[in-house]
C-alpha cells in the first residue's frame, strides 16, 4: 500500500500519462527490489540458522542427540507441524523410523518404509528429493498399507524428504510435513537439503566418536587383560623361580603352600598321602598337623574328592564350588592333593597350581626315596645292635650319630604284630614314628622293632602303640622293655620284650602291652633284672603294711589258707584261732588286695610271692641268681 499511494494520489491530481506511467514503472521497481531485500533477508537467515545448526551439531558427540537436533532445527527452520528422520537398515533393506519431532501416533513411529514405498521409500532408493502438497492425492507414488496407515494416523497431508547420503552412501531421510496442504517453496527443499548435508556430516561425526569410544573401551578392555596376563605372568615366573628354589633347597609340604598362597593369594591346602601329613597356608602365615587314617581334603566331602580324581585322571587343575584342586602324583599313584580357596584363577594361574602339584609329587617322591634309605640304615643297624655277638660299639655309635640317635642314651624296646593289619602301613607307621624320635625301627623274624628313646617302658610304648593302632586302623599287641643302657644292652631287652610278646599272645590278651612288671609272677620269670622284693612288695604290699602298723597277722593267715588247700578248718587249727576269725581275716585281706585273689592265676602269684616272702625273711639270696641266670 506504501508503493500504490504515490500513483494514487496522482491520478486524483491529474497527473499526464507519462507522468503516471513513469510512477507505475517505480512502483514496481521498489517492489522488486523489496522482494529481493526479504529474499536475501530470508536467505541471511536461513544461512544463519544453518550456521548455528552446523556449529550446534558439531558441539555434539552423542548420536541420538545429534539425530534429536537435526529433525527438531529442521521442524523449526520450515515451521512444519513434524519433522522426522529414517535411517537405512542393510540387512533389511529398507529404511526405520529412528526420530520424531511433534508426532503423536505410535504407529507412526515404528514404521518401516520399503525401497521405492510411499515418499520416503522413493527418496531412499533415488537418493532425489520429492516434495507433494498432498500426499494422498499424488498419484506419483506407490502406496503401502502400513504406510499408509501410519500417515493417516499421524494426519500428514504434505510432506517434504530429502536424502541423507554420507560419502556417497545412502544412510536415511530427513523429512518435514504439515497436517494440511501446503506447497514447499524450492527455496524450503535447498534449505532442508543443506540442512541434510550439515545433518549427515554430523551423523558421520557421531559414528566416528561413537566408534572411537567403542574402540577407546575395547582397548581399555585389551590394556586391562594386557595386565592381567603380564601380572599372570609375573606370578607365574615368581612361581617358577620359588619352586626351582624349593627343589634345590630340599623344601616339603610346608614350604609348597606357603609358596601357592604367597604366589596366587587364598587359604591353601597341602595334603602328603605318603605321610597322612597335611598343611594349610595363607598369605597370612602357615599351620601343619600330623593326621593319620586318610585325606583330610576329600573325607566328608565327595565334590572334593570326585575332583580330586578328575585332576589326578586329566592332570589338571579341576573347579569345585569357590575351590580349585590339583593331584600331586607320580604316574596314576597319587601321592598328595592341593585345595586352593578364596581366589579365581585364570588359565596361567591355574598352570601355577599345576605346576605346584608336579613340585610336591616330585619333593615327595624324593623325600620317600630318601626316607626309604634311611629306613634300611636304620633297621640294619637296629638288627646289628640286636645281633649275637654284637659289632664294635664304637662303629654302631658313629653310624648312628650320622642318624641323630645316640646309642648311649636310654631307650625303649618294642617288638609289636598285627596279625589283621596292613603291613605295609605298620612299617611305615613305625618308620616314621622313629624318624621323628631319633629312634630306631626294623622288621625281625616277623616281627616289627622299635628302639625309642625313654626311660619309662610302658609310657613310651603305649604312645607308640596308640598311633600304629590308629594307623592299621586295628590292634596291635606289643610287649615292651627297657631302659637300655649303652648298645651292649639292646639284644637283651629285645629278648625281653619278645616273651613279654609271646606271653601276652599265650594269655590271649590280644591288643595289649606289657612290661614284665606288668605281667606279675610271669613278668618276674622272664625278666632279666629279677627284682623278687620288687615283686613280693607289689603282691603283699598292702597286707605286709596292715600288718606292721596293727600287729595282725594277715599275711600268716593268708599263708596258712593256701597250705590247707583253701580248708578253712585246717587252717583254723594251724593258726589256733576260730574259723569265724579265719573268715574275718580272709574278708580283710580281699578289702585290700582286691576281691579277685582267689582266682586261680592271682592265687597262684600270691602263693609264690609268699614263699618268695618266706625265703627273703630266711636271709636266703634270690638276687644272685640274676648274673647267671
Amino acid at each position: 500500500m506504501e508503493y500504490e499511494r504515490p500513483v494514487l494520489r496522482a491520478r486524483s491530481d491529474g497527473a499526464d500519462a507519462e507522468t503516471i506511467a513513469a510512477l507505475e514503472n517505480a512502483k514496481m521497481a521498489a517492489l522488486r527490489v523489496r522482494s529481493v531485500l526479504r529474499d536475501r533477508q530470508r536467505r541471511e537467515s536461513e544461512l544463519s540458522a544453518l550456521f548455528e545448526t552446523a556449529n550446534d551439531l558439531a558441539g555434539m558427540s552423542s548420536l541420538d542427540q545429534v539425530l534429536r537436533a537435526i529433525v527438531e532445527r529442521a521442524r523449526h527452520l520450515l515451521g512444519t507441524d513434524v519433522a522426522y528422520l529414517t535411517l537405512s537398515d542393510p540387512e533389511a533393506g529398507d529404511t526405520y523410523m529412528r526420530v520424531t519431532s511433534g508426532s503423536v501416533s505410535a504407529t507412526f513411529q515404528r514404521l518401516r518404509l520399503a525401497p521405492g514405498k510411499g515418499l520416503g521409500g522413493l527418496v531412499a532408493s533415488t537418493s532425489l528429493p520429492y516434495v507433494t502438497a498432498n500426499y494422498f492425492a499424488d498419484p506419483r507414488f506407490e502406496h503401502a498399507q502400513n504406510i499408509d496407515d501410519g500417515v493417516r494416523e499421524e494426519g500428514l497431508v504434505a510432506i517434504l524428504g530429502v536424502p541423507l547420503r554420507m560419502n556417497g552412501r545412502r544412510v536415511g531421510v530427513l523429512f518435514a510435513a504439515n497436517r494440511r496442504e501446503r506447497p514447499f517453496a524450492h527455496s524450503e527443499v535447498a534449505l532442508l537439503s543443506s540442512l541434510a548435508t550439515h545433518a549427515a556430516i554430523a551423523i558421520d561425526n557421531a559414528n566416528l566418536i561413537d566408534d572411537t569410544r567403542r574402540a577407546l573401551d575395547e582397548l581399555h578392555v585389551v590394556n586391562e587383560r594386557l595386565q592381567r596376563h603380564t601380572a599372570s605372568v609375573e606370578r607365574s615366573a615368581n612361581a617358577h623361580d620359588r619352586f626351582t628354589d624349593l627343589v634345590l633347597s630340599g623344601g616339603g609340604v610346608r614350604e609348597v603352600a606357603a609358596a601357592v598362597a604367597e604366589v596366587l593369594g587364598g587359604t591353601v591346602r597341602v595334603h602328603d598321602r605318603v605321610s597322612d601329613t597335611s598343611v594349610t597356608a595363607s598369605p597370612e602365615g602357615t599351620a601343619g598337623g600330623f593326621s593319620p587314617g586318610g585325606d583330610p581334603l576329600a573325607e566328608g566331602d565327595e565334590a572334593l574328592s570326585e575332583a580330586a580324581r578328575a585332576s589326578l585322571a586329566g592332570g589338571r587343575t579341576v573347579s569345585v564350588g569357590e575351590a580349585w584342586v590339583a593331584t600331586a602324583a607320580a604316574g596314576t599313584e597319587p601321592l598328595g592333593t592341593l585345595v586352593l580357596h578364596g581366589v579365581e584363577l585364570d588359565g596361567t594361574d591355574q598352570r601355577v597350581l599345576e605346576r605346584a602339584a608336579m613340585v610336591t609329587a616330585l619333593l615327595l617322591l624324593i623325600r620317600r626315596s630318601v626316607s626309604e634309605t634311611e629306613h634300611r640304615v636304620r633297621g640294619d643297624l637296629l638288627n646289628e645292635l640286636l645281633e649275637m655277638p654284637a659289632r664294635d660299639p664304637e662303629s654302631l655309635r658313629q653310624r648312628a650319630a650320622l642318624l641323630h640317635t645316640d646309642l648311649d642314651a636310654p631307650h625303649v624296646l618294642v617288638v609289636a604284630e598285627a596279625p589283621g593289619g596292613d603291613p605295609q602301613r605298620l612299617r611305615s607307621a613305625a618308620a616314621f614314628a622313629a624318624e621323628t624320635t631319633g629312634g630306631l625301627a626294623a622288621v625281625r623274624g616277623g616281627r616289627l622293632v622299635l628302639a625309642l628313646p625313654g626311660t619309662d617302658p610302658s609310657d613310651t610304648g603305649r604312645r607308640v602303640t596308640t598311633e600304629l593302632t590308629t594307623a592299621v586302623n586295628g590292634p596291635v599287641t606289643a610287649g615292651l622293655a627297657g631302659p637300655t643302657r649303652g648298645p651292649e644292652s639292646f639284644r637283651s631287652a629285645f629278648t625281653e620284650a619278645v616273651r613279654c610278646l609271646q606271653t601276652l599272645r599265650a594269655l590271649g590278651r590280644t591288643g595289649d602291652t606289657a612290661t614284665t612288671e606288668d605281667l606279675g609272677f610271669s613278668g618276674l620269670l622272664l625278666s632279666r633284672d629279677r627284682d623278687v622284693p620288687g615283686f613280693v612288695a607289689t603282691a603283699l604290699g598292702p597286707l605286709l603294711e596292715y600288718d606292721a602298723e596293727r600287729g595282725t597277722l594277715l599275711v600268716r593267715t593268708l599263708r596258712a589258707y593256701f597250705a590247707a588247700g583253701g580248708n578253712l578248718s585246717r587252717a583254723k587249727d594251724d593258726l589256733h584261732v576260730h574259723v569265724n576269725t579265719v573268715a574275718q581275716r580272709l574278708e580283710r585281706i580281699g578289702r585290700l588286695i582286691g576281691e579277685d585273689w582267689q582266682r586261680p592265676d592271682r592265687a597262684l602269684e600270691l602263693q609264690l610271692a609268699l614263699h618268695l616272702h618266706g625265703l627273703l625273711d630266711k636271709g636266703v639270696d634270690l638276687l644272685g641268681e640274676q648274673d647267671g641266670g
